[in-house]
């Protein structure tokens, strides 16, 4: 057989290259010489899918090629049918790269705006950007549904790809304006040159100056770019008028490390840094959080049906380094996976890396020993009680060496409390034995210890100041109820919450709260009697009642030691909703029948742990009287009113002269009501009148008199369905199995 010489294969290889190139050049010259025709042919297609998929009016005034690659355009405007203006440029340069071009991907060579504006409303309920978020219209042909790793990674090459190599932006406006807010963004110059970024951009008309710089490699898929503002923080107001929030920051820095895809997965390895970050929200905290320092490194996994912060990921909170790994899983069912740990660290390290302004009464601690923080969460949102929960901070060698701004052990030694009431102070109370109302732990009848303990913590004794399978069925009760209910706290974080806390409800004060148990739970600060004790004489049991010596003499006129187990149900039923303890109560002293079936169970669970007899006459409940001085100032109410009023949130209830027209006693702010007052209003007033707290009163009364007969039937219903809802709140306690 006769071989082809290397010779021949290169004289070959040469004629091929020859005809490659003509064939190339004769259609380059034929591109070249039709490219204007192709171009407005291009325009065209463009102008009517705008118009046809989302309704846009697309003008451009002059387009035209500029050599082989570049293309300009003068007067473009997109408007939105029936909306405002979009967008507006005066004049456009884009130039591509012919190589990727050829492989069918168009990469940006360099590209040149001036005088644009793009202007962003949404007043009225009317958006003239919301065709953004509209559909695009079924087509004919059935198409297979890319993962979200495809969409990710479509996306990211999408985006990398439209960054060119070299920009030159001068005067391009952006504003943003709703029904109340507006922000203007004027980007006098933003350059690219070889990579590297600079820019100077006017927020608000001179109100600020920001700056991003940094690096912009898109071919490599690595980008290093830096927000920072001259002279002055980082300020975000739209944010902060929309949602409320302080937020500024020194300078935050953003880095692309590496985007990998392969196995059904893109992976997307990012850093992100920030310089004294400041928070302000009303559900975060009362004061401003700022953190000092901190970063991630942040490695996004997105598969076909999830997208995951994979636990290489970690976060860096000045010397504090956590691993978190997040997961959320879209289908069949959306699935929720949490992991957060650290390695054991210097307990100093720990709680010098809080955030300042996070936790007030910590602040200047000192400690010694070794840390380790562990969580877990699973919530599968298709079946909530199984919720997985699991929160643990372990000790080695662990001690306090100094309190910090506040004393923890103050609480062993008599104390002024001065509780608080809608963030204003209320008269201060000695805890302590010069108080004549303090009732030493001995002299509290044992029924209602083991009553209260019963139903707010029955492990206590053995506990170390958390229930986590108490903390679980309460995270799967706020799930489903789609609200935050009471649930999950022991005893030992109500004293902490009264004791050293503000009633705000914030995320910081919640685990400023559990930290303050864990120390003073694991350093040994106090004894579980003189937590309890100190728990009895310090909680609200009625509208400025603190306290069971003012408690029990209030509603019973009799010392703690004296309470009977009837009476001592009943002070523990009141401990959730302290304020509605006297809508408990009928006209002539004794209980609402709404309260039969609490006495039976907390009684029956009681009498199971061996703190009373069993007994079948509802153990007290027919015995409980109020105190006759009260008894005469009761007037007659609705059932359901009654019972709906003592289900509310403390916080919000009503004047309890809602049940005590003729005044109250001890503290309790209740005006009288006079003969006119109690005159039912008239149709008119009761429409279209202005209603104060007295008109509420008056009406609340003159509906509960004429209703009361029809409504008996109801009531008894209702009985029925608070019984079960209790028995579910026990559940959720870990009362109950």
């Amino acid at each position: 057989m006769h071989r082809p010489t290397v010779k021949k294969i290169l004289r070959i290889a040469a004629i091929v290259a020859g005809i490659l190139f003509l064939v190339a050049l004769v259609g380059g010259y034929v591109m070249y010489s039709k490219r204007e025709a192709l171009l407005q042919t291009a325009i065209g297609k463009a102008k009517a899918k705008a118009k046809r998929e989302y309704n846009l009016d697309v003008k451009i005034g002059k387009a035209k090629f500029i050599g082989a690659t570049t293309v300009v355009f003068d007067g473009i405007s997109i408007v939105p049918d029936q909306r405002d203006s979009l967008l507006r440029i005066n004049h456009f340069e884009v130039s591509v790269k012919i190589w990727p071009l050829i492989a069918g991907n168009i990469k940006l060579s360099d590209v040149t705006l001036k005088d644009g504006f793009l202007s962003l409303v949404s007043k009225n309920g009317q958006r003239n950007f919301d065709f953004l978020f509209r559909k695009k219209r079924d087509s004919t042909t059935n198409k297979t549904k890319s993962g979200l790793n495809e969409l990710a990674d479509n996306l990211i090459n999408q985006v990398l790809y439209k960054i060119p190599d070299n920009l030159n932006l001068s005067n391009f406006r952006i504003t943003f304006a709703d029904d109340s807010n507006q922000v203007k963004l004027l980007a006098k110059t933003a350059k690219i040159d070889d990579g590297d970024l600079t820019s100077t951009i006017d927020v608000n008309d001179h109100e600020s100056t920001w700056h991003f710089a940094g690096k912009l490699h898109p071919s490599d898929k690595e980008i290093d770019v830096k927000l920072y503002a001259d002279g002055k923080k980082v300020e975000l107001p739209l944010i902060e008028k929309k949602f409320k929030v302080k937020l500024n920051f020194d300078t935050l820095t953003t880095r692309l490390n590496k985007v990998e895809h392969g196995n059904d997965e893109t992976q997307v390895y990012t850093y992100c840094a920030i310089k004294n970050l400041l928070i302000n929200h009303p559900a975060l905290s009362a004061s401003d959080v700022v953190i000092p320092s901190g970063s991630i490194d942040a490695n996004v996994f997105v598969g076909d049906k999830y997208v995951a912060l994979d636990s290489s990921s970690v976060i860096h909170l000045r010397k504090l380094n956590i691993h978190p790994y997040i997961k959320y899983k879209m289908r069949p069912a959306k699935i929720y996976t949490v992991k957060m740990h650290t390695d054991w660290q210097d307990a100093q390290d720990f709680f010098d890396s809080f955030p300042q302004g996070l936790f007030e009464n910590l602040e200047g601690i000192q400690v010694a020993g070794k840390l380790r923080y562990n969580m877990h969460l699973f919530l599968d949102m298709s079946n909530p009680d199984d919720v997985q929960f699991e929160s643990g901070l372990a000790k080695q060698d662990f001690r306090i060496l100094k309190f910090g701004k506040t004393d923890l052990s103050r609480l062993n030694r008599e104390f002024v409390y001065t509780p608080y009431e809608k963030g204003k102070p209320m008269p201060p109370r000695t805890i302590g034995s010069s108080n004549s109302n303090y009732t030493p732990l001995y002299s509290i009848a044992p029924d209602l210890r083991n009553a209260v303990m019963t139903a707010e913590d029955p492990s206590f004794y053995t506990n170390h100041g958390f229930v986590q399978e108490s903390l679980r069925k309460s995270i799967a009760e706020d799930i489903k109820t789609k609200r935050f209910k009471r649930g999950g706290s022991t005893i030992s974080m109500q004293l902490i919450k009264n004791a050293f806390l503000s009633r705000q409800k914030t995320l910081t004060r919640k685990v400023e709260e559990i930290l303050i148990v864990w120390l003073i739970e694991n350093g040994n600060l106090m004894t579980k009697d003189r937590m309890l004790e100190v728990y009895f004489n310090i909680i609200e049991w009625g509208r400025n009642i603190y306290g069971i010596g003012e408690a029990s003499r209030y509603y019973f006129g009799k010392a703690p030691s004296e309470l009977t187990l009837g009476e001592s149900i009943y002070l523990a039923s009141i401990v959730p909703n302290p304020k509605a303890g006297l809508y408990a109560f009928e006209p002539d002293g004794s209980l609402r029948y709404r309260l039969h079936g609490y006495f039976r169970l907390i009684g029956n669970l009681m009498a199971k742990r061996g703190w009373t007899q069993p007994d079948s006459n509802a153990y007290g409940f027919y015995n409980v009287r109020l105190k006759e001085s009260l008894r005469q100032k009761i007037a007659p109410i609705d059932t359901a009113v009654a019972d709906s009023l003592m289900q509310q949130d403390p916080d919000e209830m009503p004047d309890p002269g809602l049940i005590l027209p003729g005044g109250a006693e001890q503290g309790v702010n209740a005006a009288p009501v006079d003969a006119e007052q109690d005159k039912k209003p008239g149709l008119f007033s009761r429409i279209f009148g202005k209603k104060d707290s007295a008109d509420r009163r008056r009406e609340a009364i003159a509906d509960s008199l004429d209703a009361i007969k029809k409504r008996e039937k109801e009531a008894r219903k209702e009985q029925k369905r608070l019984e079960k809802q209790r028995r579910k709140e026990l559940k959720q306690q870990g009362l109950l199995p």
